[in-house]
């Protein structure tokens, strides 16, 4: 029986992804994922990717919601 998590959502120009396995300690196995994809045009880049941990997301996730207030 595996607990192991995945969750990916994709846009025009990111793809976004969510790994998770709570019983493993092992360093890169709780990981969030945006990368670019690549594209054509006025905002055209080479593809990068960005990985951090569940923490380091959480964080950016707080500062986004405080960041991004709509009124």
């Amino acid at each position: 029986m595996s607990n192991n998590y995945s969750n990916s959502k994709s846009t025009k120009r990111f793809t976004f992804n969510a790994f998770s396995n709570p019983t493993s300690k092992k360093a890169g196995s709780n990981i969030v994922t945006i990368s670019t994809n690549p594209t054509e045009g006025k905002y055209s880049t080479g593809t990068a990717s960005l990985t951090m941990t569940h923490k380091e997301a959480k964080v950016l996730q707080s500062w986004l919601n405080t960041a991004l207030i709509v009124d």
